[in-house]
């Protein structure tokens, strides 16, 4: 049987982590930014998949950094510093995928 879950039931209306859905092993991040907003630097232990959907961001991921339009994906390999920001005009829209069932996150100092 198919399970429904509406945005406004996400954590934060963002946050799907799979383990609150019967342990299922992905979480991911409903992503809309405004220009100039982005996260601050931090790491996962597992890789992060960014599919921009549409929009335009900066990512930082360890010393490498790279513009992206929409229509590209990104992905970020464990333990790396990373972080992005739209850089562009319009509101960046992503979504951005966890390979487990919680997210795990260090926050750094930029």
């Amino acid at each position: 049987m198919a399970t429904i879950i509406p945005r406004e039931q996400l954590l934060n209306g963002n946050l799907f982590q799979g383990d609150a859905y019967g342990g299922v092993p992905i979480s991911f991040f409903w992503v809309h930014t405004a220009p100039g907003k982005g996260p601050k630097l931090h790491k996962h232990p597992y890789e992060e998949i960014f599919v921009i959907l549409e929009g335009h961001a900066t990512f930082t991921v360890g010393d490498q950094t790279v513009e992206v339009d929409g229509g590209n994906i990104v992905i970020g390999p464990a333990n790396v510093p990373h972080k992005f920001v739209n850089s562009g005009e319009g509101a960046l829209r992503m979504v951005d995928i966890l390979p487990s069932k919680e997210v795990i996150t260090e926050w750094l100092d930029d």
